[in-house]
């Protein structure tokens, strides 16, 4: 782990941490490590880094800002962690955390690349002339129209006519008090 404080804000719900996340990073010179999600309790565990003036007022700010949304369970700043603390803070649990690439990087004709580089471009390039319909006469497949509907239609009721969309309150569904009789 580098010289640099670390900030650590834990709390109860994914859109306080969000909240808390979005504030930190927009209050001070900090890097966003990425967030935890813990094994129960519904907690939420933020990692930032940066120098330590910085990490300490990104960390004030974004207790601020998660407790407007729902409740901080605890924030902790530490100056210039161990080495060692890093395998603790960065692991596979960690959601956004960016991995090093472990491949070298060439100079080719004054251009840098990585190894993997002209593979995920021929990847890429392979998915989209997959993308492209052979036959434009034919109509889309069922398959394909079932994740168009799934994305863009409420997923308690699966009405067109619904403004609900996956992720909204429930409440927002126009049909939810019907299911709530039917109950």
């Amino acid at each position: 782990m580098s010289r640099l404080a670390l900030g650590i804000i834990e709390t109860v719900g994914l859109a306080a941490a969000i909240e808390a996340a979005d504030a930190a990073v927009k209050s001070a010179n900090v890097m966003l490590i990425g967030y935890e999600l813990t094994k129960g309790g519904g907690m939420v565990t933020t990692k930032l880094e940066g120098e330590v003036g910085a990490v300490k007022a990104a960390v004030e700010a974004g207790c601020a800002a998660a407790e407007r949304i729902n409740r901080v369970w605890s924030k902790q700043v530490i100056p210039r962690p161990h080495e060692e603390i890093g395998k603790i803070i960065r692991t596979k649990e960690t959601i956004g955390l960016v991995q090093k690439n472990k491949s070298e990087v060439v100079d080719v004709e004054g251009e840098e690349q990585t190894a993997g580089s002209t593979e995920m471009e021929a990847e890429l390039e392979d998915k989209e002339d997959g993308l492209e319909n052979p036959h434009p006469d034919e109509a889309p497949q069922k398959e394909d129209l079932e994740i168009l509907v799934s994305a863009e239609v409420c997923n308690l009721c699966k009405d067109l006519k619904c403004p609900r969309r996956k992720g909204d309150l429930k409440t927002l569904c126009i049909h939810y008090d019907e299911k709530g009789e039917e109950e």
